[in-house]
C-alpha cells in the first residue's frame, strides 16, 4: 500500500485549495455556489488538524486558520451562518474554533466559539430533550446531528464551560433509547418524537432502514466523544454505546473487501453496493476505538482493512492525483414535500453515487490520519 501517494495528495488539496474554493467541496463547485460556512469543509478542517498534529506541517494549520478566520468576524459572528435555520450541520466546523484560540490567542475564535454555544442554547429540543435536526425537522432526530453538534458541545464543555457533558451523554442515550434495532444492532436514520412524518413509523418513529453514512457520523461522533470526555461516569456509558455499536457494525462488513454497504444489513440484495464514506467512517471509528483502548486491539486491524479495501476498490492513482469513487452523493429523509426521500431501501440506492465528493474526502483523510498514527 503506497501510503505516500496518499500524503502528497492530501496536501496537493490543500495547496490548491483557497477560502474562498475548496478543492475538495465539489457540490460547490459543480452548482457554482460561494463559499460558506458549512458541515463539510468542517470535517475536512477538522482532518487537516490532525495531519499537522501528526507530521508537524505547519501548511494545514496555515489553511485551517486562513479558511476559519475569513468567516469568523472579529465580534465572533459567523458570515453566512443563518441562525433562524437552527440547523445543526453549520454548528460542526466550529470543532477547530478552541485549537485556533488556543494557538493564536485571537480573541475573535473565543467569541465565535460562544456563538455557537448560544445557538445551540437556542436550538429546539424534542420533548426528550435531544437537538432537532433543523427547523425544516421539526421534532426530528437524526444520527448526522450527534456528530454535527455534540462534538462542538463537549469541547465548548471542556474548555469554556463547567465541563458538565450531562446533555450531550443523555441525548446520546436517549438516541440508544428511541433509534436503535436491539434485532440487528444497528440504529435507524432518523426518528420523529411526534411520530407525524410521512417516513416515521406511527408506533416507534423511527425511519425504516440503515443508512451507512448516517451510523458512521455517529460512530465518529461517539470516537471523537471518548477523546473528549474526561474519566468517569459519563465517559462510561458513552464507551458502552460505542463499543456495542462496534461489535454489532463488524458484523456486517464485507467479507471479501472489508467495506461496508449502502444499506448495511442487505449486503448483496440487487442495487446495493460497497459505500465509501461511510466505510471510511467505520475504519476511522475502530482505528481510534482501538487507540483510544475503548475497543480491543483486534479492531484497528479490521479498520485498516476497511481502509485498504476503499483503496483497493474505489481509489485510483492518475497523473492528477487521486481519483476517489464509491461514495453516494447525499441522502435524507423528507422534508414533507419531497417525498422521494422516504426512508426505503429503494430510495437509498437511488441517490447518485459520485467520485470525489467532500462528504466522501473529507472522511477518508480522517480515516487516514488514524492509520497515519498507526503507522507513522
Amino acid at each position: 500500500m503506497d501510503y505516500q501517494k496518499i500524503d502528497a495528495f492530501i496536501l496537493r488539496l490543500v495547496e490548491e485549495s483557497t477560502p474562498e474554493r475548496t478543492a475538495w467541496n465539489m457540490e460547490k463547485i459543480r452548482e457554482g455556489k460561494p463559499a460558506s460556512w458549512n458541515y463539510i469543509d468542517g470535517c475536512m478542517l477538522t482532518a487537516l488538524m490532525e495531519m499537522e498534529a501528526i507530521t508537524g506541517d505547519r501548511r494545514y494549520f496555515d489553511f485551517v486558520r486562513a479558511v476559519a478566520g475569513r468567516f469568523v468576524e472579529e465580534d465572533g459572528s459567523i458570515r453566512t451562518f443563518k441562525p433562524e435555520a437552527h440547523n445543526l450541520d453549520d454548528i460542526n466546523e466550529g470543532r477547530v474554533l478552541f485549537a485556533l484560540y488556543d494557538r493564536t490567542g485571537e480573541e475573535k475564535y473565543r467569541r465565535a466559539a460562544d456563538f455557537l454555544r448560544d445557538r445551540l442554547a437556542e436550538q429546539p429540543r424534542t420533548p426528550e430533550g435531544n437537538f432537532w435536526h433543523k427547523a425544516i425537522y421539526p421534532n426530528q432526530v437524526w444520527l448526522d446531528g450527534i456528530y454535527m453538534a455534540q462534538p462542538f458541545y463537549a469541547l465548548y464543555e471542556k474548555h469554556f464551560g463547567g465541563g458538565d457533558f450531562a446533555d450531550t451523554v443523555g441525548q446520546i442515550e436517549t438516541v440508544q433509547a428511541k433509534m436503535l434495532s436491539r434485532e440487528k444492532g444497528l440504529y435507524f436514520h432518523g426518528y420523529d418524537a411526534s411520530k407525524t412524518a410521512f417516513w416515521a413509523d406511527p408506533e416507534t418513529g423511527c425511519s425504516q432502514n440503515f443508512w451507512l453514512r448516517s451510523l458512521g457520523w455517529f460512530a465518529v461522533a461517539l470516537a471523537d466523544l471518548l477523546d473528549i470526555l474526561p474519566p468517569g461516569a459519563q465517559r462510561d456509558r458513552l464507551e458502552g454505546i460505542f463499543t456495542e455499536l462496534m461489535a454489532s457494525a463488524a458484523r456486517y462488513a464485507d467479507g471479501e473487501t472489508g467495506l461496508y454497504w449502502q444499506v448495511p444489513d442487505q449486503g448483496g440484495r440487487a442495487g446495493n453496493y460497497l459505500e465509501t464514506s461511510g466505510s471510511a467512517m467505520m475504519s476511522y471509528a475502530m482505528l481510534k476505538g482501538a487507540r483510544l483502548g475503548a475497543l480491543e486491539k483486534e479492531y484497528a486491524a479490521k479498520g485498516q482493512r476497511t481502509f485498504d479495501g476503499i483503496v483497493e476498490k474505489y481509489l485510483t492513482f492518475t497523473g492528477e492525483g487521486l481519483n476517489l469513487g464509491g461514495i453516494c452523493l447525499v441522502a435524507g429523509l423528507g422534508p414533507e414535500d419531497n417525498r422521494r426521500r422516504d426512508g426505503s431501501y429503494e430510495y437509498y440506492i437511488s441517490e447518485p453515487v459520485v467520485e470525489n465528493d467532500a462528504k466522501g474526502v473529507a472522511p477518508f483523510v480522517l480515516a487516514y490520519t488514524e492509520i497515519k498514527r498507526l503507522r507513522p
